[in-house]
């Protein structure tokens, strides 16, 4: 697998780096929103970090036991789930490209308890830059998703920067808003109401978008400044192939009905405490996890 995670198949072109600049501006303008947010609950922070806050009781389960292991959230923001996968016992990185996230992550961390903090650090950096920023081979779990992969360019390069991340036996954790999710909007028709309407590319292959995010998915104020982002989206085939060819074997893949918060107002809370559309809408997957290892020979 060596010669397939070299530094030129992990390193994202210029033209990409000039657009990731622009989604790192956006970030950082976003995060004071984020952290005054109901959203994100920072005021009562014993029930912003419970697990069942961001995490769904099977990612547990296929993450297995996390008690000194060595884990690498990628795209942490502000690190909340970072801080949770420490509190199961991991000596756990975050990793983001965003400098204000980053910061309000350490903030966040220096307020807890000293056992998950003493486990947790954050380190400012573009994802492709990983290996460099932590090291090769030093994880023997990488985490990430839940809003990730479509601010990644080029996935194929991504999935390199995982395997070289991963010891010999270590494994990804990928839990991702499904692209059939990201596919949707809300079309209001005076018959209808807000009828879910597939408006989005669900496949690759037109390139970046660029958004308004002048108003985030958070509640609050209008971000000031850098308030455009780009996304790109991918498929589910995408990713398997991405990481299959990076030399990972694919172990688990799950697609997942519910959300832990309302994406569209009509979603109905479910005995879990997330969130799924109403009885009366098609069951379609808006979420799916996936598990991948890295060869140990």
């Amino acid at each position: 697998m060596d010669d397939l995670v070299t530094d030129d198949k992990r390193r994202p072109d210029s033209a990409d780096r000039r657009l990731m600049a622009v989604n790192e501006a956006n970030w950082d303008a976003r995060t004071p929103v984020h952290t005054a947010s109901d959203f994100y609950g920072l005021a009562d922070e014993a029930q912003a970090l419970a697990p069942a806050r961001w995490f769904a009781p099977y990612e547990f389960e296929d993450l297995g036991e996390l008690a000194g292991r060595d884990l690498v959230h990628l795209q942490c923001h502000l690190g909340t789930e970072t801080l949770v996968l420490a509190g199961k016992g991991a000596r756990a990185t975050g990793l983001d490209l965003s400098g204000a996230s980053v910061a309000a992550a350490r903030e966040l961390a220096a307020r807890q308890p000293d056992g998950p903090t003493a486990r947790t650090r954050y380190v400012q950096a573009n994802v492709y830059d990983a290996v460099e920023a932590l090291g090769e081979a030093c994880y023997d779990v990488v985490y990430t998703g839940k809003g990730a992969l479509c601010y990644l360019p080029d996935l194929d390069r991504w999935a390199a920067v995982v395997a070289a991340l991963l010891r010999p036996g270590g494994m990804l954790y990928l839990a991702e808003f499904h692209p059939l999710l990201n596919s949707f909007g809300p079309t209001p028709t005076a018959e209808a109401g807000a009828a879910l309407e597939l408006r989005h590319d669900y496949l690759a292959g037109r390139g970046a978008i660029r958004r308004d995010a002048t108003y985030t998915y958070t509640d609050g104020p209008p971000v000031e400044g850098a308030t455009e982002s780009v996304e790109w989206m991918h498929g589910l085939g995408e990713v398997v192939n991405a990481l299959v060819g990076a030399g990972l074997a694919i172990e688990l893949l799950r697609e997942d009905e519910e959300l832990p918060f309302p994406r569209w107002p009509e979603m109905v809370r479910t005995e879990s405490g997330r969130f799924r559309l109403p009885d009366s809408a098609p069951r379609i997957p808006l979420l799916f996890a996936l598990r991948a290892r890295r060869p140990v020979a």
